[in-house]
């Protein structure tokens, strides 16, 4: 499931690293993202072409690049916007260009909240612009202490678009540091983000440590019910974008289904003999066609 400029290995049983790797700064090109999005719809059951997807219970998102995460979107394309609207265009149909254009990143980088497992964003040194929106999107962040943080699109003319002011104010616990960093551009640290409640850790060290601890969490979440994390993940989403109300109504018909899993009675069995369970994966019914 490897791409020219991603690494996908499995170091761990249904535990997937996917690592980006585009030298020297991993700047996302158009082609780059393309990949990003293909990976993960692979990983999570997503594509009907191309071969049977792995069992995948948790994924380990980060850099292979030692010095950072990534300095975000390649500013060389980027510049190149008349490509992506049609030069003589009028105004009109330009921003319906580029409007589809955003929109298809959007999903793109999106991707990994789409997944029916959780991903861990482990990132260490820079994490700018970009970098923000790709770990918005995850489940759990993880840094190194040297991590530094940018909401940097002010600083190159434009609102972040991309998922980080979609995300930030639902997932952190102190809107006026947001506001601030968002209008500001300044690089914060790895401490400043757990204080913002952006990371949920920081780790000691640097690249290798962070990678290690997150990998570590994919194992423990991945010796749990495969139906139990797919059902924590979607409701947990869908009582952040609705009412108390709304998420109980959904919960009930969620689990009106899930309730009649056999992992439950595996759970208990287990329990009960005093071993580790054994749970069947999720398979998506098409990998079979």
């Amino acid at each position: 499931m490897s791409t020219s400029w991603i690494k996908v290995s499995e170091p761990i049983p249904h535990v997937f690293h996917v690592e980006l790797a585009r030298g020297p700064v991993n700047a996302f090109s158009n082609e780059f993202t393309r990949q990003y999005s293909e990976v993960f719809d692979r990983l999570g059951g997503l594509r009907l072409d191309g071969p049977t997807p792995p069992d995948v219970r948790a994924v380990v998102l980060s850099s292979a690049i030692p010095k950072l995460f990534t300095a975000g979107l390649d500013l060389s394309e980027a510049a190149n916007i008349d490509t992506l609207t049609g030069a003589g265009a009028d105004g009109a149909r330009s921003s319906l260009d580029l409007r589809q254009y955003i929109l298809e990143f959007q999903e793109a980088i999106g991707k990994p909240a789409k997944c029916p497992f959780p991903v861990i964003a482990a990132v260490h040194g820079p994490v700018v612009g970009l970098g923000m929106d790709i770990i918005s999107a995850c489940d759990v962040r993880y840094a190194a202490e040297d991590a530094q943080f940018s909401i940097k699109e002010v600083d190159i003319g434009l609102a972040a678009d991309i998922g980080t002011l979609a995300y930030l104010p639902k997932t952190v616990g102190n809107a006026s540091l947001a506001h601030e960093l968002a209008y500001t551009a300044r690089m914060f640290s790895a401490a400043e983000a757990e204080t913002l409640g952006l990371v949920s850790k920081v780790v000691k060290g640097s690249q290798e440590d962070v990678v290690q601890a997150a990998l570590a969490l994919g194992k423990v979440i991945a010796s749990k019910s495969p139906v139990a994390i797919t059902g924590t993940k979607r409701l947990l989403a869908h009582a952040r974008d609705h009412s108390v109300a709304e998420s109980l109504e959904y919960t009930s018909l969620w689990n009106s289904a899930m309730l009649m899993t056999r992992d439950m009675a595996e759970c208990l069995g287990a329990t009960k003999g005093k071993r580790l369970p054994q749970f069947a994966g999720l398979k998506p019914i098409f990998s079979k066609l």
